[in-house]
């Protein structure tokens, strides 16, 4: 069963593909749009009705101005008729003229007689017949044009223009104000929409922070309650409870059935290997090949009972079953004791004691354990003809053992596995130098076993450094 853990560049890619992220972002995009789409319609609309109503007044105009010339041309001159009709329809914003076929002015309105605003309209010649919005000089014409006819007669072309830049420019006002608002409106709404979402997702927060931290060892006792929760996602959390319990019934079963058969097999292959050691010792016809076989098959035997011991130790410490034989140790006197033990190592084992006398409460026989496994792990990698060095030392809590070499190295993405059971950085050389790779698994249940901590630091080619500390007695 492996679990993994997550790398912090991993954690930061995982921000930007969150769902807290893509719904907010979803969200806010889908309401931007919609408001888009308001403000652009109530635009238009804005847009037309102030058009519509200047064009429907240049419509009453262009209807009204040849009946009027009529009535007035009864009473004066046609020319003097066409312009009171001109005054009596013209206004500031509004102005009003005739050309004669021949493109001459044949009336026109005061302000354009006095070379006012607009004068420069005459000169236009392509004013349509239908009221049509132009910019004119920076200012905003509507501007229109048809054939005056007074008792059937063509006097000429009649041209009307109304200026509508006040209006306008009152209508761009609003559109900003609009959007100033939209965008204010925009940003609160996301702000809106990112709390929201935010304190919906609360629960499944929480529940990954209750599965963030579990290992073998707390499988069974995880409960997942998510008060408030909505329904979907207490329904996840019952499920995750129930693949949880399965997984931990799983795992106690494993290990119940390494126990067992480690148990099991250790007796048959001792008594192996017994006759197996009684037959080399007295067998003294056998043959080269054959003492060479038997010497294997030993060899292999007591490997695997070591094995099957290894596995009974693990299996007792994980079920409580480990039982540590407390007393005072002197780490001196046993680390000089160590060193009495090592000379059939082939590199040498140097021992580094403070002058000071340090104490600890530990069980004496694991805790050579340790120290022999250590060595006996630093010995298998090292090439280097330089010696394996067991440092002591103290603070004011705690004693510090190192046990240092210049061997092979580990590399930073396997040292956080390296305390995992059957976990070997090379399986090719772990091979061919023996191992069981279960040596630092039990190097950890067992100083943990005594309330202490151990941890690594190396680098490849640059030699491990294991540290274990213990509270001081």
């Amino acid at each position: 069963m492996v679990f993994i853990k997550s790398f912090p560049k991993m954690k930061q890619l995982s921000h930007l593909t969150s769902l807290r992220l893509r719904l907010t972002v979803g969200i806010a995009a889908m309401s931007i749009l919609g408001l888009s789409g308001v403000v652009l319609w109530i635009s238009w609309q804005m847009q037309s009705i102030l058009v519509v109503t200047h064009k429907n007044n240049t419509r009453y105009i262009v209807g009204r101005f040849p009946s009027d010339v009529e009535i007035y041309s009864d009473m004066v001159s046609l020319e003097e008729g066409t312009q009171k009709a001109i005054d009596n329809l013209s206004n500031p914003q509004t102005l009003l003229w005739v050309k004669t076929p021949q493109g001459e002015i044949f009336a026109q309105s005061q302000a354009l007689q006095m070379g006012m605003t607009g004068s420069n309209l005459v000169s236009l010649t392509d004013i349509p017949p239908q009221p049509e919005l132009q910019k004119v000089n920076n200012r905003y014409w509507l501007l229109c044009s048809t054939k005056l006819v007074v008792k059937g007669v063509t006097l000429g072309n009649f041209y009307i223009a109304q200026d509508i830049t006040k209006d306008q420019m009152m209508f761009w006002g609003v559109m900003r104000s609009l959007l100033i608002i939209s965008v204010m409106a925009t940003i609160l709404m996301t702000i809106a929409i990112a709390w929201y979402i935010q304190t919906s997702l609360t629960p499944l927060k929480r529940m990954s922070q209750m599965t963030k931290d579990i290992d073998p060892e707390t499988l069974g006792k995880v409960q997942l309650e998510l008060e408030n929760a909505p329904s979907e996602v207490k329904e996840l959390a019952g499920t995750l409870q129930t693949t949880l319990t399965r997984l931990a019934h799983a795992w106690d079963n494993q290990r119940q059935l390494v126990s067992n058969v480690s148990h099991e097999l250790r007796t048959p292959l001792t008594v192996v290997s017994g006759y197996l050691q009684s037959t080399l010792r007295r067998g003294n016809n056998l043959t080269d090949l054959q003492r060479e076989a038997l010497e294997t098959a030993s060899s292999e035997a007591d490997r695997t009972v070591q094995l099957l011991q290894d596995l009974l130790d693990l299996a007792r410490a994980e079920h409580g079953g480990m039982y540590f034989n407390l007393e005072t140790i002197v780490l001196n006197e046993l680390l000089t004791e160590i060193e009495g033990m090592v000379h059939q190592y082939p590199l040498p084992v140097t021992v580094s004691l403070p002058t000071q006398v340090i104490k600890v409460k530990g069980d004496k026989n694991r805790l050579k354990q340790v120290f022999l496994n250590l060595i006996d792990n630093a010995v298998k990698y090292s090439h280097s003809p330089e010696p394996i060095i067991l440092k002591l030392s103290h603070n004011k809590q705690q004693a510090k053992i190192e046990v240092c070499d210049r061997g092979v190295g580990i590399p930073l993405a396997d040292q956080t596995r390296i305390f995992e059971r059957f976990y070997r950085v090379d399986e090719a050389r772990s091979r061919n130098i023996g191992g069981t790779g279960l040596g630092l698994s039990i190097v950890k249940t067992l100083v943990e076993g005594m309330g202490g901590t151990i941890h690594v630091i190396s680098g490849p080619h640059q030699g491990t450094t294991f540290t274990i500390l213990l509270p001081l007695f």
